[in-house]
């Protein structure tokens, strides 16, 4: 005879697809009326959010000093306090300064900037890779560190949407990685230059027919982060959303393992995290009970 508390251990374990799919991750991806920024969810993106706040300060207190400037001189040289204009036509120290600060706020500008190009070119000491594939009108992604399978990902159709789920963001088959993982991501393009562009994971690269191309990232929380091509890329452009899923990883193992039986049958349909976990939890209830 099983306990009471062995009964409810089972109970949960069959609820939880249920609950994941009643109160999913937090899902990055653009609100109405929003300002700013999506969060950022990798250190790179991190980075760039620090870098354009920077930037920010900087731009604003030229504005206003400029403005400043302008408003000073139409009220101080106004014709009617200066009826005899000067004619003053060069300043030595002036001109100096007008050229050496402009080359000194570059300079502050360019050292974040470099550090940041290169923090976000080379992936340090990647897990795993995950190959990216831009086609008309749809992505493909490989997992060759996972046994090579792979998959197409298309765009869901507005008849096909559930609720809860993102029009034009969200797509058949979500990349899904592991929470806390160096990714590196290698992208080609089969036919015309494409760009996998994902705002909150802080990446964007060109996906280039005969080319291989490289970015990496970390993310730190789970979550789905959507994106989508931002290179004009023909007549469906638009309808090339992206959609990274990042779950623990326990969880990413048992998608692995079951997305490469999947995949290996063209016949069966779109494999999701919440399936993974609804084949795995009367396996994992009857484990428990044991």
């Amino acid at each position: 005879m099983f306990s009471t508390a062995s009964i409810r251990s089972r109970a949960a374990l069959l609820l939880l697809p249920l609950l994941l799919l009643a109160f999913p991750a937090e899902a990055s991806q653009p609100l109405p009326w929003q300002l700013g920024m999506q969060p950022a969810a990798t250190p790179v993106k991190e980075f760039i959010g620090s870098f354009h706040n920077m930037l920010l300060v900087i731009i604003t207190l030229i504005t206003i000093f400029v403005l400043a400037l302008l408003l000073y001189t139409i009220v101080r040289f106004r014709a009617s306090a200066n009826p005899t204009p000067s004619k003053t036509t060069h300043h030595t120290m002036l001109e100096i300064a007008w050229t050496v600060v402009p080359v000194l706020i570059l300079v502050v500008i360019a050292v974040p900037s470099f550090r940041l190009i290169y923090f976000a070119d080379k992936a340090p000491n990647a897990d795993f890779t995950l190959k990216v594939t831009g086609h008309q009108w749809y992505w493909s992604y490989e997992y060759p560190d996972h046994g090579a399978f792979q998959f197409d990902s298309y765009m869901v159709a507005d008849a096909d949407l559930k609720p809860g789920q993102a029009r034009l963001l969200e797509v058949d088959n979500r990349t899904v990685v592991p929470v806390g993982a160096t990714v590196r991501v290698v992208i080609a393009g089969a036919d015309v230059i494409h760009s996998w562009f994902v705002p909150a994971l802080g990446v964007q690269k060109y996906a280039m027919p005969g080319r291989l191309n490289e970015i990496w990232f970390r993310v730190d929380k789970p979550g789905v982060y959507y994106g989508q091509c931002n290179q004009i890329c023909g007549v469906n452009h638009a309808f090339m959303p992206i959609a990274v899923e990042a779950v623990d990883p326990q969880t990413f193992e048992r998608w692995a393992a079951e997305a490469k039986r999947r995949f290996a049958d063209s016949g069966l349909p779109p494999l999701s995290v919440a399936d993974v976990l609804a084949l795995e939890a009367p396996r994992m209830a009857l484990n428990q009970a044991k």
